[in-house]
């Protein structure tokens, strides 16, 4: 059963700000998804290594942003729903209709304190076969896309997104702009960072990229304006 959609509001003891960088997008090579893995807590950071990208089948994984524990709880909610519907059916629920399954079932708890903004990146079978990717908020919202971007760094990630995202994409093209973006991101949001989590979805399922440190993108990014001095230091010679 659903949590119970009446139930009153407890009234938080003091105000959890709180602040994420999840994004998502489709290209020739299937969905790409990318967060970082900070959780915070009003000014502090609960955890370093949090992950915001859940698995929920074999060919669907959720980018989840607001209250972590909101999050898994609805993802586990949903994970339960789509492995019925699987049995009942003999087939997946499509990516549309698992974002439609979501956005029903939280819509009763707009107005509460529920915070839930998943962004649903999946492979389609059967006769609709292909990538999906849909935005589900807690509010019941839900819209369809090729690029998402939601959490507190969603401003800076998009800054690298809209000019570098196209669909031909390789996969190491798409996983360096996804990395990228997460980095910037992480730079200016002080709720964002410590690692990166890369998550990619083909019609084999999905594959998870080894976590990697931050750290290592500002390095290779102070790397490259080394090169480009060096380079126009030469230029400037001749």
């Amino acid at each position: 059963t659903f949590p119970f959609a009446s139930s009153e509001s407890v009234p938080l003891p003091f105000p959890m700000g709180h602040g994420t960088t999840t994004l998502a997008f489709l290209f020739q090579g299937g969905v790409l998804a990318a967060a970082d893995t900070r959780s915070s807590c009003s000014g502090l950071v609960a955890c370093p290594a949090a992950q915001k990208i859940l698995p929920i089948h074999s060919h669907l994984v959720g980018t989840t942003s607001g209250t972590s524990a909101d999050c898994a709880l609805w993802k586990r909610i949903l994970s339960r729903e789509l492995r019925l519907y699987q049995l009942r059916h003999g087939r997946r629920l499509s990516t549309g209709g698992a974002a439609k399954l979501l956005s029903h079932m939280l819509h009763p708890f707009k107005g509460t304190e529920l915070c839930v903004a998943a962004t649903l990146c999946g492979w389609d079978g059967g006769d609709f076969s292909g990538p999906g990717l849909f935005y589900v908020c807690s509010d019941g919202t839900r819209l369809e896309g090729k690029l998402f971007s939601v959490g507190s760094g969603s401003p800076y990630a998009y800054s690298i997104l809209d000019q570098g995202v196209r669909w031909g994409l390789t996969v190491e093209e798409a996983t360096s702009i996804a990395r990228e973006a997460v980095y910037r991101a992480t730079h200016r949001d002080a709720y964002s960072g410590n690692f990166v989590d890369i998550y990619h979805v083909t019609p084999n399922g999905w594959t998870r990229r080894t976590r990697e440190d931050l750290k290592e993108e500002y390095y290779r990014e102070k790397e490259r304006r080394r090169l480009e001095r060096e380079r126009r230091g030469t230029t400037s010679s001749e």
